[in-house]
């Protein structure tokens, strides 16, 4: 697959934003691929979440991605599911989502990397590629591992944790397709704007 846009925006109410609310306000101010993530609500919630924003996702030509749950994503008839290293395999997942549906793939290393393209997985996550971010992460994977993962894989490469709107163009530059931002945006003073910078950005070389 081919991203849409250099910004592939999360729906997370991390921010204390209602998560349809934000996923209008990204998707208008231009956010193209969408992943809901709902880790404290329930299967109900989070299906009743799901299928607006497909809605929404629908009506605006994007696509709607949701976080780890296979059978929400079906059941929502969305684009696809991301599924991380302890959910069902990115095989497993297609199965669930059915045909013709994205999959992809957290990964953190190049092994890992590896496994998920030869298991079919449409693109993958990597990260977390700086500390701190939405989980604190105190040990990061850095731009050359992101470099080494880019060499090792031909799919799309979504770079996530701890990117930012002054970082996100030597992610771009050492080898991501997109980045996946929460912090950054779900904790501006304006998302929507925020939103608009980061789909602006492009590359600059990199250290």
């Amino acid at each position: 697959m081919k991203m849409p846009s250099v910004y592939y925006a999360m729906v997370d109410p991390a921010g204390g934003h209602e998560p349809v609310a934000l996923a209008a306000l990204l998707l208008d101010a231009g956010a193209r691929i969408l992943q809901l993530r709902l880790k404290e609500a329930t299967s109900r919630e989070f299906l009743s979440v799901a299928r607006e924003m497909v809605r929404l996702c629908r009506a605006r030509g994007a696509l709607a991605i949701i976080n780890d749950r296979a059978d929400i994503a079906r059941l929502a008839e969305a684009d696809g599911v991301h599924v991380g290293q302890e959910d069902l395999p990115a095989r497993m997942a297609r199965e669930v989502v059915g045909p013709g549906r994205i999959v992809g793939v957290s990964t953190h290393n190049v092994e890992q990397a590896r496994t998920a393209q030869a298991n079919g997985a449409d693109y993958i996550g990597f990260g977390a590629i700086y500390s701190g971010g939405l989980k604190n992460v105190a040990n990061a994977q850095g731009l050359e591992r992101l470099r080494a993962v880019r060499a090792a894989v031909d799919i799309p490469i979504v770079a996530i944790g701890g990117i930012t709107e002054a970082t996100m163009p030597a992610v771009l530059a050492a080898g991501a397709d997109a980045a996946a931002i929460i912090t950054d945006v779900v904790r501006a003073t304006d998302p929507a704007a925020k939103a608009r910078a980061l789909l602006a950005l492009r590359p600059h070389a990199s250290d």
